[in-house]
């Protein structure tokens, strides 16, 4: 049974689903149904379960060698055979293993400027009706939501800092490719086709699906209708495990919940500076490993 020889990795919130999706329109690549399967970091993203809504999101990760291979069962001739979990580049301690057991893949590392991650992060967890401080305050609440054992989708700054983590993967890994989110937005066409000629597939294909945007984040509206979409539930968890959301309702859900988006506020000064100062370094260190960072915000650079 194949098993995949190329993982997509991006810090939460970085455009993974679109991302999968975009390559499972390839006929020589194979993506499994369900994404973020988290195999390889499941041991320790099991433990992290005391967060509002936690322990409902552990249930659709994968747990077992035989349930993850499962996932591969339909691979017949694909060149290209893939696994997007956002959680593996977080936990460098993993690499070594990965690269055992998957036979030296191919990475995938996907980055967006720090502060909107971390403040899409964020929305994220408030649609959800999981988050309640205001986005400072649980910027303040992240060490100790560390201690409590929250799920680490809580960890805002940790999972915008992007600089050690990447090069722990050049150290263990022969093959990385880093792209953001912001070229994969803006120039997706050509930036689809970097990263086929990197999985060795046919560059001139292009996905049917190049104009369509997932999971879009933002602010909306709270009512019976947006509650059923965005919050966790047994029902929801149960589709994800037993039936993968096809594209088709993908495209639904988007078009029912864009008529309810409101404005999404602006991030305060204060928590501004506050992670200008927390990602500066991080951020300017990226520039030595030519990761384009020219979108970013320029204070950054001041």
């Amino acid at each position: 049974m194949s098993l995949p020889n190329f993982i997509v990795s991006g810090f939460p919130k970085c455009g993974s689903t679109a991302l999968h999706y975009y390559l499972n329109e390839h006929p020589e690549i194979y993506m499994p149904k369900q994404k973020e399967l988290h195999f390889f970091t499941n041991h320790i993203l099991g433990k992290q379960n005391q967060g509002p809504g936690d322990k409902e999101i552990k249930k659709t990760q994968i747990k077992s060698l035989k349930a993850y291979k499962t996932c591969y069962q339909n691979v017949t001739n694909e060149v290209a055979i893939g696994d997007a979990s956002p959680s593996y580049i977080n936990y460098p301690t993993e690499f070594e293993k990965i690269k055992k057991e998957l036979d030296n893949p191919k990475i995938i590392i996907l980055l967006r400027d720090p502060i909107k991650r971390a403040y899409s992060n964020y929305l994220h967890l408030v649609r959800a009706h999981r988050e309640t401080l205001s986005f400072y305050d649980g910027l303040m609440e992240e060490t100790k939501r560390k201690e409590l054992s929250y799920s680490d989708f809580w960890y805002y700054t940790f999972n915008s800092l992007y600089f050690d983590k990447i090069k722990a993967a050049q150290a263990v890994f022969d093959d990385v490719l880093i792209i953001t989110q912001e070229e994969l937005s803006s120039n997706t066409e050509s930036t689809i086709s970097n990263i086929f000629q990197f999985l060795g597939v046919d560059s001139t294909f292009e996905p049917s699906n190049l104009d369509k945007r997932y999971n879009p984040g933002g602010s909306y509206e709270s009512n019976f209708i947006t509650k059923m979409i965005f919050k966790e539930n047994k029902l929801k968890t149960a589709i994800k495990k037993n039936t993968p959301v096809p594209k088709w309702a993908k495209h639904l859900k988007q078009n029912i919940i864009k008529k309810f988006k409101v404005d999404t506020p602006e991030i305060d000064n204060k928590t501004e500076d506050y992670l200008i100062e927390v990602f500066k370094a991080d951020v300017n260190n990226l520039k030595t490993l030519n990761v384009d960072v020219s979108k970013w915000n320029f204070k950054y650079f001041q």
